[in-house]
């Protein structure tokens, strides 16, 4: 299958025709990892990341490669030179091949289909990496659990997930995240960038809403076994599941605090920067949390969502009205005990 593509150089443009391989087709195959090459020579160089084999040293520090192109690309970082610039934003680049794959996500180029399903790729290496995922096999295996994966790259992610590391910070607020896709997905929501748009109604998002999506086709295929709630997301049941085993596996290392979601332990760590970022607008009140000014400000308004089932008293802090039940606990008690003592 032959396959077109456009490409760019020097703000100029070409057209590239790529050969599409069946994967299977590719000769050469890792014995390691399953990879498949070309060409016997890329598998020999490959094969030295596997033995650690790594030739080519930096004569600047201590780094060392299994191929002298990495060693020339590292080099790069010594100098600082990044003589390709983008045209299209003001990203630069060490190699102008590196510049030619970053403007294909101005385009939202993906000339590298799958040919077993729909999925495209702006890159042949994603696209080889994906097809082990219809192979089945999962050589990739969890020392601390009985999940494998397909990927090394799945393994590493699923792995933070046993530490608890989050390596990509945001530099706007404390959150951080264990893959750099939901770092960029978050960071929208700072520059309220909101591309995602919903084909059923008129709401977008700044990221994939999948809850949202389950609004409007009503789907909710994960069934909680020890009660009746279901989610459209199973992500979502293992969360909830939390909540019947008490389950809370992050802890604040400033308190003895812990949490059965990351987020809350996120927001909770602002309470300790002292940082009150989110200002009542009719009063001189500021919160560490957008939450805790949502609530605030019903005190202004009058608005009480917060209803009782026994009375008609409305509240608008969910803990004002759990308070305010604990009355009616007491109540009931005590005229049972009366009722209890009339019996004797």
């Amino acid at each position: 299958l032959i396959l077109i593509r456009k490409l760019f150089c020097c703000n100029n443009s070409f057209i590239s025709i790529l050969v599409r391989m069946n994967y299977e087709a590719i000769p050469y195959e890792c014995s390691h990892c399953g990879k498949r090459f070309i060409h016997n020579g890329h598998l020999i160089i490959h094969m030295k990341k596997h033995t650690g084999e790594r030739p080519y040293k930096c004569n600047q520090c201590d780094k060392a490669f299994t191929r002298n192109s990495d060693l020339c690309r590292h080099l790069g970082t010594h100098t600082g030179k990044k003589p390709y610039q983008c045209n299209q934003c003001d990203k630069a680049f060490s190699k102008n091949s590196v510049l030619i794959t970053h403007k294909g996500t101005h385009i939202g180029e993906k000339p590298y289909q799958c040919n077993q399903c729909d999925n495209t790729f702006s890159l042949n290496c994603n696209l080889i990496r994906h097809l082990r995922t219809h192979t089945g096999k999962k050589s990739y295996q969890c020392n601390q659990c009985d999940k494998a994966f397909s990927l090394n790259c799945y393994l590493i992610r699923h792995l933070r997930t046993h530490t608890g590391e989050n390596p990509y910070q945001c530099n706007q607020c404390v959150k951080a995240f264990s893959k750099n896709n939901h770092l960029i997905r978050h960071q929208m929501t700072h520059t309220e960038e909101k591309p995602y748009q919903c084909n059923k109604c008129d709401k977008s998002f700044s990221e994939i809403n999948y809850r949202h999506l389950g609004t409007h086709t009503g789907k909710k295929p994960y069934q909680c076994n020890q009660c009746d709630k279901a989610f459209s997301q199973n992500s979502v049941l293992i969360t909830h599941n939390r909540t019947h085993i008490g389950e809370k596996p992050y802890q604040c290392n400033q308190c003895d605090n812990t949490f059965s979601l990351n987020c809350n332990l996120i927001r909770h760590l602002r309470t300790h920067t002292g940082k009150k970022s989110y200002q009542c607008n009719q009063c001189d009140k500021a919160f560490s949390l957008n939450g805790y000014l949502i609530r605030h400000l019903r005190t202004h308004i009058g608005e009480k969502l917060y209803q009782c089932k026994q009375c008609d008293k409305a509240s608008s802090l969910n803990n004002d009205l759990i308070r305010h039940q604990r009355a009616h606990t007491a109540v009931s008690t005590l005229l049972l005990s009366v009722s209890f003592l009339n019996m004797q």
